[in-house]
């Protein structure tokens, strides 16, 4: 689980020949950091007086602002319905447009719903505005996922997701933390000033797109040879080896041609689910929803509202500390992605998760509402975020790298769509299990994520194949081979290596030729 594996990359096995790649990575999982903000924006709304004067109610028996639990519900879930809708539509779209044109849009998508959260004081609008914004967030995640697996080194894939989730947990701690800045305020200028933050990253990243290149296998998939290969030199940095960059390149423009020869005339939809592509597409599908499947749907976004009915004091700034475990979580992870196989990162992960979840339920059980549980819910809670920020960005990634080139957004965005549907379940229906108004379980619906960590965990163990520090070329070879997922770690794609090698050699006989003339 530790240490070299078998590849056929023919780039530098190193991160300083490939800054410049890296760097364009890091602003188009800009994408992400939108994401964690709504979650931990949104979040804080419902436990905020200036927001729940507008869209809320004022409980005589409690003498507080308090928030209908269908609202509640719908704020929450409609902007995941709306990710939904936009990751089904990323496929058609990003094989016709391509996966820049696509976060451009998702800026637009973005701008307009933005202006009307904070325009408005009808719930019907709020409503039609979060289903907007969570269109274009799913967009921002599907598409900045799908170019960032696309254009990054195969050894540095994992880093780059890690930087994805960096930049997700970023978004949740400026999210918290502007919360607990502003929840103390009475009007409505409470949420207006986060909902502003909405602006920034997404016209961040337009302005930088219009300097990027496309995704060159999107390009190879159009047939466009000649700007595929221009798309590849400006991704890879100058001092990067001609024959190292020419034998990249050559696996890709095969391993492309030979994909869509296979479904030339075919239709995308149907073919993802024939042959070879069902088992992928099948096992993208699994890995993406693990994130809806341990119960961070529901922790995330009801964070600050879970703590605060768990009688927890100062659950704005617990809610700000618990979103910084997050962040350590994906930085710890920085130090093993490159060395540690996915499969044993994910296993450990998921079974940390099942057991925070137990955890603070049985402790919930056994002293409910005392300060002693709470204490006990504040650190498991810390400790799940820890835990599934560190080993999340590899499901993603996993999700994104099982796909062939052509399908590759369709099955992406099908396995995203699917994820954002299980998590809207979680955050709909956590609120009847731990509103007081309706079940009130409060910390004991984690025996239930329980249980549903404990599948997630042998399901990993039983079907997901290791990948780590393969091309997505290898990955296809190995899929088409159809090798058992325990022994895709040791398979050797003979395929690939002989383009690798047959390139290398072509290209250092010619440099010795020249050499010799000269």
């Amino acid at each position: 689980m530790v240490g070299a594996v078998i590849s056929a990359n023919p780039l530098k096995l190193d991160i300083r020949s490939h800054r410049k790649c890296l760097a364009i990575c890091f602003i188009v999982t800009i994408s992400s950091f939108q994401y964690g903000l709504d979650y931990a924006l949104v979040g804080g709304f419902m436990a905020m007086p200036g927001f729940l004067k507008v869209f809320g109610y004022y409980d005589e028996a409690t003498g507080k602002w308090a928030i209908d639990p269908t609202v509640q519900q719908l704020i929450s879930s409609l902007m995941t319905i709306g990710t939904f809708v936009g990751s089904l539509s990323v496929g058609p779209f990003s094989s016709k447009f391509g996966r820049r044109h696509g976060l451009w849009t998702a800026s637009i998508l973005n701008y307009f719903a933005t202006a009307l959260m904070i325009g408005t004081t009808n719930l019907g609008a709020l409503y039609f505005a979060r289903f907007v914004l969570g269109i274009s967030v799913g967009w921002f995640l599907t598409f900045a996922q799908v170019y960032i697996n696309e254009v990054a080194p195969a050894h540095l894939r994992g880093i780059v997701f890690a930087v994805y989730q960096s930049q997700l947990s970023i978004g949740s701690i400026v999210g918290a933390a502007i919360d607990n800045g502003t929840h103390n305020m009475l009007g409505k200028e409470a949420y207006r000033i986060p909902l502003a933050i909405f602006f920034v990253a997404p016209t961040i990243q337009t302005i930088s797109l219009f300097f990027f290149p496309e995704s060159p296998r999107w390009l190879m998939t159009q047939r466009k040879e000649a700007e595929s290969e221009s798309a590849l030199r400006k991704l890879r940095n100058k001092n990067i080896k001609e024959a190292e960059f020419q034998a990249e390149f050559e696996e890709i423009r095969i391993s492309t041609a030979e994909q869509l020869q296979q479904l030339k005339g075919k239709h995308l939809w149907i073919e993802m689910w024939k042959g070879t592509n069902r088992r992928r597409s099948l096992l993208s599908i699994a890995v993406v929803c693990f994130h809806c499947a341990n119960g961070s749907s529901w922790l995330n976004i009801y964070t600050t509202y879970f703590l605060t009915v768990a009688g927890v004091k100062e659950a704005f700034a617990f809610s700000t500390m618990i979103t910084c475990m997050g962040l350590i979580g994906v930085l710890a992870s920085f130090s093993i992605v490159r060395f540690v196989d996915r499969r044993a990162i994910l296993l450990a992960g998921v079974g940390a998760c099942g057991l925070c979840q137990l955890a603070f339920a049985v402790a919930w059980t056994a002293a409910p509402g005392t300060a002693v549980a709470a204490k006990v819910v504040i650190a498991f809670d810390a400790l799940f975020t820890f835990f599934y920020v560190a080993y999340a960005p590899y499901a993603w990634m996993l999700g994104g790298e099982l796909p062939s080139n052509h399908l590759r957004a369709h099955t992406y965005g099908v396995s995203t769509a699917l994820n954002f549907l299980g998590n809207w379940l979680g955050v709909f229906t956590a609120p009847y299990f731990i509103n007081p108004a309706s079940l009130g379980w409060s910390a004991k619906y984690g025996y239930i994520w329980f249980g549903a960590n404990v599948i997630v965990f042998l399901f990993t163990w039983a079907f997901i194949p290791e990948t780590r520090d393969r091309t997505l070329e290898e990955i296809n070879e190995i899929f088409e081979a159809k090798v058992p997922a325990r022994k895709f770690k040791g398979y050797v794609c003979t395929g690939t290596e002989a383009v690798k090698v047959a390139v290398i050699e072509e290209k250092e006989v010619s440099t010795a030729h020249v050499e010799e003339l000269t």
